[in-house]
């Protein structure tokens, strides 16, 4: 009885610190744009940046967030941390970009963002309301599952841009090593929990974290060669 009480208090350890990490790698990532939001305040601007990043990593850490509720998923507290911190942070940015943008944009960003809201009041009505412990835990994992995969689209393009352009330019390795750092982070975490609805996604976005990082050994490395322009590479 000694040794299992200790096996399962040192799963627990490991459990524990899978998730802080994950939280941690997960903080670097939410403070990335800062830089980009500054010289929005400064040029008084939103210039050619896009706030569509922004609404849709909001209705993801949203939906993030409720999956990791005590009332939807008992046991993963710390999936409803890190989704509580990016919501506040996309949050913010998005509140900077509304400021700063031109009329049209800022009625279009009003109304995504009202609608996120609307998207997360219906998911939370549905799920408390429809659905019972543990229906419930999976009807928002699934959604949970799909928010995620969807935030996939943005690596994807990267990982195509470097291939074709063979420039690490637009991937920063750091972006990129802590992308990859929290996915594997919650990955192990998903799987001390038993929670397919974690791992699954978050081991997809570690096999691209993987990839990005080998494509940025495999072409930072002749970053000083001649390339040819842009237009040229996407001929």
């Amino acid at each position: 009885m000694l040794l299992v009480g200790e096996l399962y208090s040192a799963y627990s350890i490991c459990s524990f610190a899978a998730g802080i990490a994950g939280n941690l790698f997960a903080f670097v990532l939410f403070v990335s744009p800062i830089p980009t939001f500054r010289r929005i305040i400064r040029s008084k601007s939103t210039e050619q940046f896009s706030g569509l990043p922004y609404i849709y990593a909001l209705i993801n850490c949203l939906i993030c967030l409720w999956y990791g509720t005590p009332i939807v998923s008992p046991g993963i507290i710390l999936v409803f941390t890190v989704n509580s911190i990016g919501a506040v942070f996309q949050l913010v940015y998005i509140t900077i970009f509304i400021i700063h943008a031109e009329r049209s944009k800022k009625l279009k960003m009003l109304g995504l963002l009202l609608g996120v809201f609307a998207v997360f009041a219906a998911i939370v009505a549905i799920s408390i309301y429809m659905f019972e412990p543990p229906s419930r835990q999976t009807f928002v994992g699934y959604l949970s599952v799909i928010s995620l995969i969807s935030m996939f689209a943005s690596p994807l393009f990267i990982i195509n841009l470097v291939i074709k352009t063979k420039s690490v330019e637009y991937m920063p390795f750091y972006l990129s090593l802590a992308t990859f750092l929290m996915s594997l982070s919650f990955f192990a975490y998903g799987m001390f929990k038993n929670d397919p609805f974690i791992s699954v996604p978050n081991g997809i976005g570690a096999i691209l974290g993987v990839i990005q990082l080998v494509l940025y050994f495999r072409y930072s490395k002749s970053e000083e060669e001649p390339r040819a322009p842009l237009l040229d590479s996407y001929a």
